[in-house]
């Protein structure tokens, strides 16, 4: 078992300075993780060594570069509990996957006035797909609402799902409020209804173990650079069977099997949705992600979290005028958001940087959320497995020192 700073040691920027005698301390995991050695060198290996097109070609570089990627599904496959390779999708992020079920699934198989159910804290990802593809084909979009204790009022969804829909779409976890939702029991009450899910997995398979066939969920979505790997590549997890069913995505290059003047025949999964040349190193750098989160073990990455949280709840409470908006450190991941009386969350952000504090400040691509407490934006200090509380003690530190600026 690695201890927290033998982990840090792994990633370089965590050592730098944001300027001359201000060191870096990084609180902004929730929009997107610092990458340790492992990923940065295994991706400039395969950049120096065997950068060549993958499936199309039989030299040594292409059967070498063809090898690595479909290596790197199968470990984001195992990670996850897929239970085939074919069921692993590369997209670039989260928001493509999501996007890719609204278009294919959703175009062939939704009808006017077929029912979705999302919820009131979802990312604008699994929002706007669906508010696109409803003004497009008459769907009906009903929504499960956030109680006053932060977490979803599982009453009215019991209600919800008596209009028989055919998709439930949730958050695993809130980006704005940390608060982990019961997929297990929700995705169970869905198919008692009839209906499929998907589930946004990007702030859930970074921070804790998510195995898709334990859950029985139908899609899952997920980004590598939240999880330690690099951007521009994503995932979508899909049982076969609907896979199968769902016409491609993209047309183009490697999503076929063959081409005539006036018609196709698609590829086999999982290649029928990953039209074009793909994100190749991304992806190889994702499994080294997936190395180095396993070697690490999801269980110590969670429980490490879950007390970063609880340390930093019980410090952010000491600090007057400031409101947190989540539910207690029991049904939480890291991510703190919050607001300061008198003080926009954009200053409260600026200000921190001075002192080489990074957090987030806006409404976190979450604008219904948002509007629903009455407040335009938060401030957002979110945590990983390299965090450590000496650094909540300087975003505290931080935060009284803004109240003595604004008085």
């Amino acid at each position: 078992m690695l201890s927290v700073e033998e982990i840090r040691r792994q990633f370089p920027i965590l050592h730098r300075q944001v300027r001359k005698g201000v060191p870096l301390i990084y609180l902004d995991s929730a929009a997107t993780s610092q990458k340790p050695l492992q990923v940065i060198e295994t991706m400039q290996r395969f950049y120096q060594l065997m950068n060549a097109n993958i499936h199309r070609g039989v030299h040594t570089l292409a059967e070498e570069s063809t090898a690595a990627y479909e290596k790197a599904r199968e470990k984001i496959a195992s990670f996850i509990g897929a239970s085939s390779t074919k069921e692993v999708i590369f997209t670039r992020n989260t928001t493509e996957a999501i996007n890719l079920v609204a278009y294919s699934w959703g175009r062939k198989f939704l009808q006017p006035g077929d029912v979705i159910i999302l919820t009131e804290m979802e990312h604008h990802s699994n929002l706007v797909p669906w508010q696109i593809l409803s003004s497009e084909k008459g769907i009906r979009l009903e929504f499960i609402p956030v109680q006053e204790d932060f977490l979803l009022d599982l009453d009215v969804y019991r209600r919800l799902l008596e209009l028989r829909p055919k998709l439930v779409a949730f958050t695993h976890m809130s980006n704005v409020l940390g608060t982990i939702n019961p997929a297990k029991d929700m995705i169970r009450l869905a198919h008692e209804a009839g209906a499929l899910t998907l589930i946004d997995g990007a702030q859930s398979v970074p921070h804790f173990a998510v195995n898709v066939r334990d859950l029985d969920v139908d899609f899952m979505a997920f980004s590598g650079h939240k999880m330690c790997g690099p951007t521009g590549i994503g995932v979508l997890y899909g049982k076969q069977e609907l896979l199968e069913k769902m016409p491609p995505f993209l047309g183009g290059g490697d999503m076929i099997k063959k081409v005539l003047l006036r018609d196709f025949v698609p590829n086999t999964l999982p290649h029928k949705f990953e039209a074009g040349t793909p994100a190749i190193a991304e992806a190889i750098g994702l499994g080294a992600a997936v190395d180095f989160l396993q070697e690490i073990g999801m269980d110590w990455v969670l429980a490490h979290e879950q007390e970063i949280t609880a340390y930093g709840l019980e410090r952010l409470s000491e600090i007057p005028g400031l409101k947190i908006f989540g539910p207690d450190a029991s049904h939480k991941g890291g991510v703190i958001s919050f607001t300061m009386q008198g003080v926009h969350p954009h200053d409260v952000a600026q200000i921190l940087d001075q002192d080489g504090i990074a957090v987030r400040a806006g409404h976190h691509c979450a604008m219904p959320l948002h509007e629903k407490f009455h407040i335009p934006a938060t401030t957002r200090a979110s945590f990983y497995l390299y965090s450590r509380k000496e650094e909540v003690d300087l975003l505290v530190a931080g935060l009284e020192k803004i109240l003595t600026i604004f008085g």
